[in-house]
């Protein structure tokens, strides 16, 4: 096997050879390890102590991963495409925050680059698509995103009004309700079955509303869920195969997809044939 884009692209974008799910594998190690090495570095013992172990692990990771950054972005053939993509984005942030600490220097920045350097935790988002099941939940929320939007507005339509009332019926009795935007809070609070307690009604009518508002809060969380169970269930009715498309890395092709979904590549085209197509998908 030759070193050539169409190679390394198969290695670190394709899960279905061996190759390439030896890649992932060894990834989301390098992953897991540099998630621990900044969360042990927050620790101010630990860091004391092996503060300049974790640094230099930390630089190490840095480096595998802007190496393996450089490839995915020299064995696709849409660099730009696949560099503003989520798992672009991802990556390129996963690699940031390292580099920036070389030049944000004094006591009142270091603070904002230890929280961006936790931004590597979002590298997790990997172990998804190991899996094979990143697009299939992307494809569902995708699909229910409008059902959710009607969903959510009618949510926020329903805390204004339930707190307005509260304000109304306790804003004269309790000092917590004492503006409608703190009985919209109360609301939120309560709809969700948060219920942190702060603010509490006092008054027999105030009480009886609370009772309404959460007995509905039950039955509202559980539309979202079934809204995106039917999506899931539809997307694993089309379930996606492994491809990936040689051009921008996009995933979740149907089994009978023949071109790219996202920029209409043939998905079997070989370097070889130039123009062609490989043989008939499997």
């Amino acid at each position: 096997m030759g070193f050539n884009k169409d190679t390394v692209r198969q290695v670190i974008f394709e899960a279905d050879t061996p190759a390439g799910k030896a890649f992932d594998v060894w990834l989301i190690v390098l992953i897991l390890l540099s998630v621990g090495a900044v969360m042990l570095d927050s620790v101010d013992s630990i860091h004391e102590r092996w503060g300049t172990w974790l640094y230099a692990a930390e630089w190490m990771f840095t480096i595998i991963f802007t190496i393996e950054y450089g490839l995915r972005l020299w064995c696709i053939q849409n660099t730009w495409l696949y560099a503003r993509s989520f798992y672009g984005i991802v990556d390129l942030l996963g690699i940031l925050p390292t580099y920036i600490s070389l030049w944000v220097a004094g006591s009142q920045y270091f603070l904002v680059v230890r929280v961006l350097r936790v931004l590597r935790v979002f590298r997790i988002l990997r172990m998804v698509r190991y899996v094979g099941e990143a697009e299939l939940i992307s494809q569902a929320l995708l699909a229910s995103r409008r059902k959710i939007t009607v969903f959510v507005s009618s949510v926020l339509a329903l805390v204004v009004i339930f707190g307005s009332l509260m304000y109304l019926v306790e804003g004269q009795h309790n000092p917590g309700f004492g503006s409608i935007p703190d009985s919209i809070y109360w609301a939120v609070t309560t709809m969700t079955t948060v219920g942190y307690g702060d603010i509490t009604p006092s008054t027999p009518l105030g009480r009886g509303l609370s009772t309404i508002i959460m007995i509905m809060g039950y039955g509202i969380i559980a539309v979202p869920t079934g809204i995106v169970t039917l999506e899931l269930n539809e997307a694993n009715r089309r379930r996606a195969n492994t491809r990936t498309c040689s051009a921008c890395s996009a995933e979740g092709h149907s089994r009978e997809a023949t071109y790219c979904w996202r920029c209409g590549q043939h998905l079997y085209r070989t370097e070889e044939t130039g123009d062609g197509a490989s043989d008939n998908p499997p």
